[in-house]
């Protein structure tokens, strides 16, 4: 049979197609991770699995992406809140069950693993995630994902997010974690952490954001927390922390929101806070602070939200209050303040609730003397 050459064009065309789409393919052994990594997990309502098929899952498998020169898996992206077009169409946010697998680690060039907002995920985070060295985000909020946290964490060196709220993680925080000298973003928020902060967490100097917020941290506030050039906002409210805020604190530069409300510290708060021009969100309330109030207030002072509410500040509050430049929220209530309430801005837009139960202040917005 004769072969014409427009007939040996196209077969040798559909060759090279062939072979550069294979070439250009995920390696087996990513593909062979991915689907153990799928097979864990039950995602009943979107069918977003649906497109993990086919031999290349660098092309069109929802939420994972390869690097372009080496084509292997390099971004694991699958959050359950999203404006992603599948979810408008359903109408619903995402709900997944299942767990983690452990063999999501022989994907050894990850860089990113976002596994968010899924509501029913348990089980606990793979310890041999810690070996991920190109890990850069590490984001697992808002499932029921329980364990501890993986001891050798600080091994992951290139780390910029942690991210691990809003799930039922138990444990202490691991000491490894001060290692992590590129972390920006620490959130432990709303899990069942327990055990006390490193002492030397002030070692992550890149950090800017931490929030540790409704767990079981006990222990005081390590005063390293200020070697954090860079920190702008900690929260620490909502835990069993005790002893005194350290005054450091109060000479952070770039902190600009700062909640430690509802533990159980104690001694005088510190005037630096007070005085500290940049912070502008200071939540003290529900602990057992006391002493007076500094009268430390001045034309740089701007508070969009100052409160020193439940605790056992007495004296009389600071007439340097009207100086501020801007105070917004204010709440002195549940004190033993006494004395007369300033006059002029910001005491005459405040309500009676501002400044309820307290041993003897008067004046307005309460009753007069």
């Amino acid at each position: 049979m004769k072969l014409t050459g427009a007939f040996l064009v196209s077969a040798l065309t559909l060759l090279l197609l062939t072979v550069t789409s294979t070439v250009n393919a995920c390696p087996p052994s990513d593909r062979a991770a991915l689907m153990e990594f799928k097979a864990a997990l039950n995602e009943p309502y979107l069918g977003i699995f649906n497109t993990w098929s086919g031999s290349d899952c660098c092309t069109n498998w929802y939420g994972v992406s390869c690097d372009p020169e080496t084509n292997r898996v390099a971004d694991i992206t699958l959050r359950g809140e999203s404006e992603d077009p599948i979810f408008e169409k359903a109408g619903r946010s995402g709900y997944m069950t299942g767990s983690i697998s452990p063999s999501v680690c022989q994907l050894d060039r990850l860089t990113t693993l976002v596994v968010a907002d899924w509501k029913a995920i348990s089980g606990e985070i793979p310890p041999c995630v810690a070996s991920l060295s190109r890990l850069r985000i590490l984001d697992l909020i808002g499932n029921k994902i329980s364990g501890e946290i993986p001891a050798d964490i600080g091994e992951l060196s290139r780390l910029t997010v942690l991210n691990l709220a809003d799930n039922q993680i138990s444990g202490s925080i691991p000491g490894s974690i001060v290692n992590l000298k590129r972390l920006m973003h620490l959130e432990l928020s709303n899990n069942k952490i327990c055990g006390e902060i490193p002492s030397d967490i002030g070692k992550l100097s890149m950090m800017s954001r931490a929030l540790l917020s409704r767990n079981e941290l006990t222990g005081s506030i390590p005063s390293s927390l200020a070697n954090i050039y860079r920190l702008a906002d900690l929260d620490l409210s909502m835990n069993q922390m005790t002893g005194s805020i350290p005054v450091q604190l109060g000479s952070m530069p770039v902190l600009s929101t700062l909640n430690l409300d509802s533990n159980q510290l104690s001694g005088q708060i510190p005037t630096s806070l007070l005085s500290n021009s940049g912070l502008n969100i200071l939540n003290l309330s529900r602990n057992c602070l006391e002493g007076n109030l500094p009268d430390v207030f001045g034309p740089k002072t701007y508070f969009t939200a100052l409160d020193l509410s439940y605790n056992n500040f007495s004296g009389s509050i600071p007439k340097s209050l009207c100086s501020a430049r801007y105070i917004g929220h204010l709440d002195m209530s549940h004190n033993h303040l006494c004395g007369t309430i300033p006059s002029g801005s910001p005491f005459d837009r405040l309500e009676a609730s501002s400044f309820a139960n307290n041993d003897c202040l008067c004046g307005m917005p309460l009753s007069t003397c």
